[in-house]
């Protein structure tokens, strides 16, 4: 889990099936719905949920065939809009464009309540608040709303943005860019990044949540669960059956972190198990503010982060940020 499937948008392709299929010839899934869900990275925390969920037979107790589909070539917002895939992750920046590029996807819960993200750096940088970036550089994936966030977080703080260079990544390996100072700052998930970073390689490092200043720059829903918007309207019911199943999985990665992180070792058994077991301890609180209603998203939230986008012209004006979101098929809802 790392920016650039923030930034980038999450690819993902149903033509490489690194998938997790409850379907055997012959056994009683033959009677069930195929269902296909495109990850926006490789297996991780933030699919927690949705690994527990097909472990524990909740898809299949929805008369539900789950195929988890790892990423690919092609944007999974893409695929659902051109109806070749049914479910997939997303973020609210990568759903943005691909509604105003013509692409009819929905997000129908989030997966997280609020943001993770944080600007990291070694403790011996110096840089504690946003405006001790002047002067500093930024490793940047060379997105526009990477810019935008990192000037404004700057000039809200009393710094002087043009101070702060952004060299380009040239990996997404943090430690490495840290320490042999490729850059000072860079945009990174605490769930997953960090604790890799501080607690697995033992980094002295600090941390600038976005979370802390959202007066100066908005939350959002990073990741997210979409679909389109043909499912919504003509099979309304997959759509109920799949996001109730995904809400028991999350609930149980609420409550049980343990078994989060054990179902993803056992989907992807080449990750780091301690990785694993401290982003799930670190994640289950965060899942959602109240843990009998997880998925849910508010229209403050949604209208806060367009409208930063439009500020900073990249969104248009007539954007109809209602039709982006909903929270009718969440078993609360």
């Amino acid at each position: 889990m790392t920016v650039p499937t923030r930034l980038l948008v999450a690819v993902a392709s149903l033509a490489v099936l690194s998938a997790c299929s409850t379907a055997q010839a012959g056994d009683p899934s033959q009677d069930r719905r195929p269902v296909s869900v495109i990850l926006d990275w490789t297996p991780n925390t933030n699919h927690s949920g949705l690994y527990i969920a097909q472990e524990r037979g909740y898809f299949s107790d929805a008369g539900l065939d789950v195929t988890i589909v790892q990423p690919g070539d092609t944007s999974g917002l893409q695929l659902l809009a051109a109806g070749q895939a049914d479910f997939a992750y997303s973020v609210a920046e990568g759903l943005v464009p691909a509604r105003e590029k013509g692409a009819d996807v929905v997000s129908v819960a989030a997966v997280i309540q609020h943001n993770t993200s944080s600007l990291i750096s070694l403790t011996s940088a110096g840089i504690s608040r946003p405006r001790d970036l002047a002067g500093h550089s930024y490793g940047s994936y060379g997105s526009e709303l990477e810019e935008a966030l990192i000037r404004t977080l700057v000039s809200c703080d009393g710094g002087d943005p043009d101070a702060v260079t952004m060299p380009p990544l040239a990996s997404d390996d943090f430690r490495i860019g840290l320490t042999e100072h490729q850059f000072d700052a860079a945009w990174v998930f605490d769930g997953w990044d960090t604790i890799r970073l501080r607690d697995l390689d033992g980094l002295d490092v600090s941390t600038m949540p976005f979370l802390d200043h959202t007066d100066c720059i908005p939350d959002w829903y990073t990741p997210l669960v979409a679909t389109s918007q043909e499912h919504i309207d003509h099979d309304p019911a997959l759509v109920r059956d799949f996001v109730g199943a995904l809400t028991r999985g999350y609930e149980d990665a609420i409550t049980d972190p343990q078994a989060a992180a054990d179902a993803i070792k056992e989907a992807a058994p080449e990750i780091d198990e301690d990785l694993l077991s401290r982003s799930a301890r670190w994640l289950a609180p965060r899942y959602t503010d109240d843990p009998e209603h997880w998925g849910v998203q508010q229209a403050q939230v949604w209208d806060d982060f367009v409208g930063f986008l439009q500020d900073n012209e990249l969104a248009p004006s007539t954007f109809d940020t209602d039709a982006a979101w909903t929270n009718d098929f969440l078993p609360a809802g």
